[in-house]
């Protein structure tokens, strides 16, 4: 009877043990699934390209792409810095979206050689030292490109460091086939915001919206638009636009600072990606998504309740920490990729199958990154 009841309480704790590890391993990963709703991924071989010591154009950093999907490949259009200061625009190309190959030369370069107006008030030097240099620590060229194909027609715009105190868009346009053929006859670039000011992260729709040009220039208090015959219009008249930043009091975006890659069309609306965060906190950009009116994109319709991208891992904090920087997202056979920068030295991206994702943010689950 003693050894009986002896060895029931060691079957039974065993049993217990058993329960409780398919428990942990398979009650509480649906239980948290169900929770986080729809998740954005973040790839395995993250990051996927990263300075390269091999040419001095790009041996500082690369960061805050431009992506476009022409059916064929995945081009990303990044931003390079090197020893000189000067951001170059560097291209890379993917079948699958996640594997890139790299351009050996630039593909986009706009010299702006360094005049004291570039530099830095707060630091007495009068060489480039990237430490001493806000913007991605450039000193000129043209900085975090977007890119869009309208009807056969790459149109990109950028940043253009001009001074301490005005940071301009240019745009400027290629044919896909030049593109394709690595013919780089880009149209003289056009400069669509006003001297003197400071302005970042406009981004352009993929088509034309009641046939004009469209361009989403500001977030709060209200979604700005501004639409155009052609895109001279923008350049004979610069477009006046606002610098508020005031977003969601007591959430995670309280202070917006502006659309991250361009609009992406889905049957739903508008999949718009924007950069946001909470003053209180130490992150300087989290990504967050909102869903625009398809014939109105001024209206929201869905907006996320959390960042579905912020900086925690080291690829996201190395140079200058906090920072990711979603400038370019592709649909890709039913996938959301988002590229972007991290810590404005490394590019990496991060996926989700688009339709769970769309209903996850319309029924208010939170997307949360995994």
């Amino acid at each position: 009877m003693n050894e009986i009841i002896y060895i029931y309480p060691l079957k039974a704790i065993a049993l217990l043990s058993a329960a409780l590890v398919v428990y942990l391993l398979f009650g509480r990963s649906r239980r948290a699934r169900g929770a986080q709703g729809a998740t954005l991924t973040r790839a395995a071989e993250n990051p996927i390209l990263e300075p390269n010591p091999e040419f001095s154009w790009e041996d500082s950093a690369v960061f805050n792409p431009a992506a476009f999907y022409d059916g064929e490949h995945v081009y990303l259009l990044y931003r390079a810095l090197g020893g000189d200061g000067i951001s170059r625009i560097g291209c890379a190309q993917s079948k699958d979206g996640i594997h890139f190959t790299r351009f050996r030369n630039p593909v986009f370069v706009m010299n702006t050689p360094p005049s004291p107006k570039f530099r830095n008030p707060f630091a007495d030097i009068g060489r480039y030292d990237r430490d001493a240099y806000a913007s991605g620590g450039g000193w000129g060229g043209s900085e975090d490109p977007r890119a869009v194909l309208i009807d056969g027609v790459l149109h990109m715009n950028f940043g253009v460091f001009d001074s301490w105190k005005s940071i301009r868009v240019a745009l400027t346009s290629i044919t896909l086939p030049d593109f394709r053929a690595r013919i780089w006859n880009w149209a003289p670039h056009l400069f669509i915001s006003p001297e003197k000011e400071t302005h970042k992260n406009w981004v352009l729709f993929p088509e034309k919206i009641r046939g004009k040009f469209a361009i989403l220039h500001a977030l709060t208090p209200k979604v700005m638009i501004d639409y155009a015959d052609s895109l001279e219009e923008w350049e004979n008249q610069p477009i006046r636009s606002n610098n508020h930043r005031g977003g969601r009091d007591g959430h995670w975006d309280e202070f917006v600072r502006g659309a991250a890659a361009p609009p992406l069309k889905t049957k739903y609306g508008w999949l718009q990606l924007y950069h946001a965060m909470n003053p209180r906190e130490n992150h300087g950009y989290k990504v967050g998504v909102m869903i625009l009116d398809l014939k109105d994109p001024t209206k929201i319709l869905y907006r996320s309740s959390k960042p579905v991208l912020e900086p925690q891992e080291w690829y996201e904090n190395d140079w200058k920490p906090g920072v990711v920087y979603a400038s370019g997202a592709v649909i890709k056979d039913g996938t959301l990729f988002v590229y972007y920068g991290g810590g404005d030295k490394r590019i990496s991206m991060a996926t989700a199958p688009l339709e769970p994702f769309l209903h996850a943010l319309m029924h208010d689950n939170e997307a949360r990154l995994i």
